[in-house]
C-alpha cells in the first residue's frame, strides 16, 4: 500500500490505522523524500498515486484561518494525489488546547465541524439553515469515516469518494 506522509518531520510513525507503513513517502519542508511546502500548490505528485496520505500535527500550519479558498484548493489536491477509496488520516489540535494558538507556526484550527464542509451530505441543508454553500470551489467530495478527540487532538479519517 502506497503512503504519503505529511510534515513528517523525525517520525515516520504510523498513528492511524496500526501496523507499519510499507510503501512509504515522506514530505516536508526539508530532510524528507521529497522537500516541498504545503502552502504551495500543485503538489509534486501524480494523478491517483497513494492509497493512503498522513498528516499528523501539521494541517494547522498550512494556510489562515477564514481562507476558505486554500483550504478547499488543499483538500482538492489531496484528492487529487489520492486513488478513488483512499484514506487520509490526519490529526490536528482541539480548538481548546493550549497548542492551537500558542505553538507561533499554528495559522489555522480545524474541526470536526469543518471538515463536515468537505461531504456532499452537508449540502443538503443549504436554504434550511445559514449553512454557506462551498461546493463550487470542491472538485471531489470526502467522507467522515472516523473522527475523534482524544488529550489535546482531533483524530480523523477521511474516505475519497
Amino acid at each position: 500500500m502506497k503512503s504519503l506522509l505529511l510534515g513528517s518531520g523525525n517520525s515516520t510513525e504510523r498513528r492511524i490505522g496500526g501496523g507499519a507503513f510499507t510503501d512509504l513517502t515522506t514530505l516536508d519542508l526539508q530532510g524528507a523524500d521529497v522537500n516541498h511546502d504545503l502552502n504551495e500548490l500543485p503538489y509534486p505528485f501524480q494523478d491517483a498515486e497513494f492509497d493512503e496520505i498522513h498528516a499528523y500535527e501539521v494541517l494547522e500550519h498550512c494556510g489562515t484561518q477564514g481562507d476558505f479558498r486554500f483550504f478547499f484548493a488543499q483538500f482538492n489536491e489531496f484528492h487529487r494525489i489520492l486513488r478513488g477509496g483512499g484514506h487520509f488520516c490526519g490529526s490536528v489540535p482541539l480548538p481548546t488546547s493550549v497548542w492551537a494558538w500558542a505553538d507561533p507556526g499554528h495559522t489555522r484550527v480545524i474541526t470536526a465541524e469543518t471538515l463536515s464542509f468537505l461531504q456532499h451530505e452537508h449540502y443538503a441543508q443549504i436554504g434550511k439553515t445559514t449553512c454557506a454553500d462551498y461546493r463550487p470551489w470542491i472538485r471531489g467530495f470526502w467522507l467522515i469515516v472516523w473522527a475523534e478527540q482524544h488529550n489535546d487532538s482531533l483524530y480523523f479519517t477521511l474516505e475519497r469518494r
